[in-house]
């Protein structure tokens, strides 16, 4: 079984205006501490042309659409074709890519969303990089904080283990992941490109590319 989770194994860069940022960097949760900084310096090369700046170091594309119930704090760049529906709630150092959705009462948090990903129904992202379409189903979330407080640590069905000396980080999903309604991603989980995630899921750990999770134990290769 092949344990993928290096930013290139995860991600197509190219569909994320965060390549140049994330190509300095081997594993994506590496890229979490400077996601912030990178939003506040992206923002100012945009052009006035395709972004409106609607707040202080708020960037939103002239042809996304954002409900007046959003709430969205600095720094933070919305890309172009992207809906953020009524009542969600973006808490700064967050970058969305285009044609994505950001449904209502989801709340994100330091994140990279690339193109196309969606998380359109009470959801929570945070301390999270999702690739190109990832989707997460309705209610499903990522918990960013072990309930020990402790420095999260990646872990492979293969027994190998590394240390992402984060307190805060919750989950590195693949290009073209599906996540089922309801489902929980502990800290430090990562899955593969393309693997499918059973509703009601609890999951940690790695899960491997091109694989669906039904249940811890349970993992198995798509036909």
């Amino acid at each position: 079984m092949s344990i993928q989770i290096t930013i290139s194994e995860l991600y197509s860069l190219e569909h994320t205006l965060a390549k140049p940022y994330l190509e300095q960097f081997t594993y994506p949760w590496e890229a979490l501490a400077g996601i912030g900084d990178f939003v506040r310096t992206l923002g100012k090369t945009l052009r006035p042309e395709e972004y409106d700046e609607i707040a202080p170091e708020v960037w939103v594309a002239k042809s996304a659409t954002v409900a007046p119930t959003a709430t969205i704090k600095p720094p933070c760049v919305i890309g172009p074709e992207t809906e953020v529906r009524p009542g969600a709630f973006i808490r700064g150092n967050v970058l969305v890519g285009a044609g994505a959705v950001v449904g209502n009462s989801t709340e994100l948090k330091n994140v990279i969303l690339f193109d196309k990903v969606q998380v359109p129904h009470y959801n929570y992202v945070g301390d999270s990089i999702l690739g190109f379409k990832a989707h997460m189903g309705a209610g499903s979330i990522t918990s960013n904080v072990k309930s020990d407080k402790t420095l999260v640590v990646v872990k492979s069905p293969d027994g190998r283990q590394f240390e992402t000396g984060r307190k805060k980080f919750g989950a590195m999903l693949g290009d073209s992941v599906e996540v089922g309604c309801n489902s929980v991603l502990n800290p430090g989980t990562v899955i593969g490109r393309e693997s499918n995630i059973y509703p009601l899921s609890c999951v940690r750990g790695v899960v491997p590319a091109g694989h669906i999770f039904k249940a811890p134990g349970n993992v198995v290769a798509k036909r």
